[in-house]
């Protein structure tokens, strides 16, 4: 909408979450508060976006930084909601349209519930639209006061309202859509004679009605979605709210989870159809998981990409890595960040992997460690086999060229490469480059002292 206007207030302290970190930075289900707000709002695809900062002003800043388009204004000192929408104004000056104003705190709101909101407040062509909900426990929000007729009177705060008004079960979510032409101005006529001695954004009703201006509302069906957090209880409640709304939304769309209460999954995880994924598995920032894959109990996938068919077996960690079409690791593999695991390819029991390039139809079946390595393809590696890729000062690289094998127990003191075809016999140390099709041994001579074990037992049991 190239009239759309969003204006975020972020400024709170947040008192109740007892912490130093601003409370719009506190994550659930993946995302900070501020980030959920963020993502509800990108499909209305507004002409700006504002955000009132306050309390760790810089810290928001910079979590945000790599988002584009957003301007940041400061309210101090914080004088309540109508000050802070003031603070607005330079960001919005010369801007026509309509401003939607949200809270960072409330991550619950849906995209549909604002476009209802937009679309009620285009309609009846309102200077403003209140997005209200009827609850059975209005306490804590302010309260809708309407005429005999239907129409909206005022707004009154809960700590302000009567005996009377208290009763009144329709509340104030705090969101507002306004045409932008009368807003800043009246923002500036708001007075301080409340119970709290700020300017409430609330007051603005009365002022427009005063002024003839159409005041509408959209009731939301679903009050849910307008909780905000407030304490660390909030935070856990809520988060597990999102995480069933997205168990949900994935099952829809054809993915199994055999255990659906104890799968986490966060809100930038993509699934593809056919996909089983078993109980106890954690998946994390942006993992993006193909079609008909399975993963099995208790793996915990971050920031991972796995192509189509692939196989991850019991107790596996992915991180920051990648894992091509028809591929299989596990049980317990742990791939750390700057991995790739190419197609056809096995990892097997407690093989690690970090910075590893690991090629097509190569195999790696247990007890291994790869670090900073390039693996070619139909490349076998042996049980125990290590890159020895850290001098103490500086990582080095290691190459297994294609159709390479590394037998069993080898260690490569990187930098080294293992050439096309080439073989390395089990127990060798390679510190040189093995050429293409070469045998490589590298191993002490063997000593064997006939009767050696016979003689030390005797010579024990003299002594005893």
């Amino acid at each position: 909408m190239l009239d759309l206007h969003l204006v975020i207030l972020a400024a709170g302290k947040g008192t109740r979450m007892k912490s130093s970190r601003p409370k719009v930075l506190h994550e659930l289900a993946g995302r900070s508060l501020i980030a959920h707000v963020l993502a509800t709002a990108a499909p209305l695809d507004a002409a700006s976006t504002v955000i009132v900062v306050g309390h760790g002003a810089a810290e928001v800043r910079d979590a945000l930084a790599d988002r584009p388009n957003i301007d940041f204004v400061v309210q101090s000192p914080q004088l309540g909601t109508g000050h802070a929408l003031l603070q607005a104004e330079p960001a919005l000056k010369g801007r026509s349209g309509t401003v939607l104003l949200l809270y960072a705190d409330v991550p619950l709101l849906q995209t549909n519930s604002l476009i209802r909101l937009l679309e009620r407040h285009s309609e009846s062509k309102a200077a403003a639209t209140i997005l209200t909900a009827e609850l059975p426990n209005p306490e804590g929000y302010g309260r809708i006061v309407r005429e005999p007729a239907g129409s909206v009177s005022r707004i009154v705060e809960e700590r302000d309202a009567s005996a009377a008004e208290r009763e009144i079960r329709e509340i104030n979510s705090g969101i507002y859509a306004f045409e932008l032409a009368p807003l800043f101005d009246a923002l500036k006529r708001l007075a301080t004679d409340n119970a709290q001695g700020e300017y409430y954004l609330t007051d603005l009703v009365a002022h427009y009605r005063q002024r003839g201006l159409v005041i509408e509302t959209l009731c939301l069906d679903r009050p849910a979605e307008l909780r905000g957090v407030n304490s660390r209880l909030d935070l856990a409640e809520l988060s597990s709210t999102l995480l069933d709304r997205k168990r949900r939304s994935v099952m829809l769309d054809g993915v199994t989870l055999e255990d659906p209460s104890t799968t986490y999954i966060e809100a930038d995880v993509v699934i593809g159809q056919d996909t089983i994924i078993g109980p106890t598995v954690t998946l994390t920032g942006r993992t993006s998981i193909g079609s008909r894959c399975r993963v099995h109990a208790g793996v915990r996938l971050t920031n991972a990409t796995l192509g189509d068919d692939v196989t991850v077996l019991d107790h596996c960690v992915v991180v920051d890595s990648s894992i091509d079409a028809h591929a299989s690791i596990g049980p317990f593999t742990h791939l750390r960040p700057g991995c790739a695991v190419e197609e056809h390819a096995h990892l097997g029991n407690f093989v690690e992997l970090k910075k590893t390039r690991f090629g097509a139809r190569s195999k790696a079946g247990h007890l291994a460690y790869l670090g900073d390595a390039v693996v070619g393809a139909d490349v076998n590696i042996g049980a125990g086999v290590i890159t020895v890729n850290y001098d103490g000062v500086n990582k080095h690289q290691t190459v297994i060229e294609d159709g390479a094998f590394v037998g069993s127990d080898s260690q490569l003191m990187a930098p080294v490469t293992v050439g096309h075809g080439a073989f390395v016999a089990a127990g060798s140390s390679i510190t040189q480059d093995v050429p293409p099709d070469a045998l490589a041994v590298a191993r002490s001579h063997q000593t064997t002292k006939p009767d050696w074990a016979a003689a030390r037992r005797a010579a024990r049991q003299k002594k005893v």
